[in-house]
């Protein structure tokens, strides 16, 4: 389920609208489908409207876009409250996501989730009484061979164990972004331990 508190439960803004420069994007997506088919562009709306929100989806947003694509409200609130990268109240301004699914659970995912608990003060589903953080699991990030995986906004953190989850929290704390991708001497999502099969035929290309 998504992030956040049921729309009813907190102050809905009574309009929306999308700003001139967003609805070049609006329209960027919407000529990717034939006519008829604009619907298949209501992620990509979703995601524009709540980026614009300042990263949550006030019901005036999802109706705004229901009318856009031509499709029942209900749609646009089911597809809303399914996805984990949508959320339906406001949250803090770095929102810490920890992939817990089996991969990474078998790679110390509790660890993290208890650095993040320890580091920030919160617990899972909750924002930091100065509105910097939002703590919360997400269902597989697709990043299974990183595992154990932090998201955080639109970045993926790999391979994190309790130290370099708390090095990475610490430094958004001072304003700095850490470098995402990989938190340990691997090239992306090549093994951890170096080359394998690519380095043997490597060798034996060499010796003839």
């Amino acid at each position: 389920m998504s992030s956040g508190s049921r729309p009813v439960d907190i102050e809905q803004p009574t309009s929306f609208s999308f700003l001139l420069e967003n609805l070049d994007r609006v329209n960027f997506q919407l000529a990717k489908y034939p006519e008829g088919r604009q619907a298949s562009a209501l992620c990509a709306l979703l995601d524009l409207a709540q980026r614009q929100s300042g990263g949550w989806l006030p019901q005036a947003a999802m109706d705004s876009v229901a009318a856009m694509l031509d499709v029942s409200p209900i749609r646009v609130y089911e597809v809303a409250t399914f996805y984990s990268m949508f959320n339906l109240a406001p949250l803090g301004k770095h929102q810490v996501r920890v992939c817990t699914t089996t991969p990474c659970q078998l790679r110390g995912a509790d660890a993290i989730v208890a650095a993040c608990k320890s580091n920030l003060g919160i617990a899972m589903g909750e924002t930091s009484a100065d509105g910097e953080f939002s703590l919360g699991e997400v269902e597989c990030l697709g990043a299974c061979v990183n595992a154990p995986v932090l998201q955080i906004g639109d970045d993926y953190y790999e391979d994190v164990d309790a130290e370099s989850t708390g090095k990475i929290l610490d430094a958004l704390k001072r304003g700095t972004t850490p470098d995402a991708g990989p938190q340990i001497s691997r090239q992306t999502s090549a093994p951890a331990a170096g080359l394998t099969t690519l380095r043997a035929h490597t060798s034996v290309d060499s010796a003839s």
